[in-house]
């Protein structure tokens, strides 16, 4: 038996999960929750995630009774994602590793997503749709490498949202997003915004700026209300996602979607793409918050895969990188 600790802290979530055999052990996480209206700033992220990660490693080494002795190796997230919390965690890590004599990975936080995602819905060899508050891809697996489709151009889809919640001031608690989900569903009245695809990929920035600059106009002016923007917002972006989503399929031949990152536990996004999937005779994979949201178990389950294909990262290779493309990792555990 092989048991993995992962450690993940690349925004604004600090996790920490254990993996035995593809069995979830433990999986404790906190966030770090700004004032409606407030981003977060890597500086005041690391400062959050360095006073709550060794209450969190103790959580989650009690929540799934082991010591570290037990432990076979030590993942943590390498990139990409915000530099300041990334090296906090990385530090913990290694030093973790170092103390236990435990050998250490460096794991691709996307590719935990998709590993994650895998394991949790037993899916095959699905077309998957990564979307987060730091990246919008979709993605295949072909010859040891997953494949980048399509992609954002510019801002992330989970950015768009989260920065539109700051315009008209929603509560960042529990997330910007699940708060937006909420009031579209009371939304009733589509208001017409700028829809960008170019072949396989996406833009954002556009639709961002327009409803920037038209949401207050149109909110004193009464033309409509703010759950009726988030409706619209909302129907957009996701219509844009299932667009791209059903290209790829139709050039994989692929059969099956898995929707990973945090903006994936969107029932609405959800919905929107089983239509699609139902159409084609294909079959939709997703998780609940548990697993979408950055958590440890997901860096945990990518580096047990890694481990067990006969991979390490050296000490002096144990750096972190704000930028770390999913199609640049080898994947050495499928065939």
């Amino acid at each position: 038996m092989t048991v993995v600790i992962g450690f993940e802290g690349s925004a604004n979530k600090i996790g920490i999960g254990i993996i035995r055999d593809g069995e979830v052990l433990s999986n404790p996480r906190r966030t770090y929750i700004t004032p409606p209206g407030q981003g977060f700033l890597p500086s005041d992220t690391a400062r959050h995630h360095r006073a709550v990660i060794l209450t969190v490693l103790k959580e989650a080494l009690e929540q799934a009774g082991l010591k570290p002795a037990d432990i076979d190796c030590v993942a943590y997230t390498k990139g990409p994602g915000m530099g300041a919390p990334l090296v906090t965690v990385a530090l913990v890590a290694r030093t973790v590793s170092q103390l236990w004599g435990k050998p250490l990975l460096g794991v691709n936080h996307c590719i935990g997503h998709i590993e994650m995602g895998r394991l949790i819905t037993k899916a095959n060899n699905p077309t998957v749709l990564y979307v987060s508050g730091g990246n919008t891809q979709v993605i295949a697996y072909s010859e040891q490498r997953y494949r980048i489709f399509g992609e954002t151009i510019d801002i992330a889809v989970g950015n768009c949202l989260d920065r539109f919640a700051r315009v008209i001031k929603i509560s960042n608690d529990p997330s910007p997003g699940y708060n937006i989900e909420q009031m579209a569903k009371k939304g009733s009245q589509y208001v017409e915004l700028p829809y960008t695809v170019k072949g396989m990929d996406v833009s954002f920035s556009g639709i961002l700026s327009y409803i920037e600059d038209a949401a207050h106009k149109m909110l004193s002016s009464g033309q409509c209300t703010s759950e009726d923007l988030c409706f619209s917002l909302q129907e957009t972006l996701f219509s844009m996602l299932v667009e791209i989503t059903e290209r790829a399929m139709a050039h994989c031949g692929s059969q099956e979607v898995l929707i990973v990152g945090g903006v994936g536990c969107n029932l609405r996004l959800q919905e929107m793409m089983g239509v699609m999937c139902k159409e084609r005779g294909a079959k939709l994979f997703a998780t609940d918050e548990r697993f979408c949201i950055d958590n440890g178990a997901m860096i945990a389950q990518a580096g047990w895969e890694m481990f067990r294909s006969g991979q390490v990262t050296e000490l002096e290779d144990s750096w972190i990188t704000q930028r770390y493309r999913t199609d640049e990792v080898e994947v050495t555990w499928r065939d």
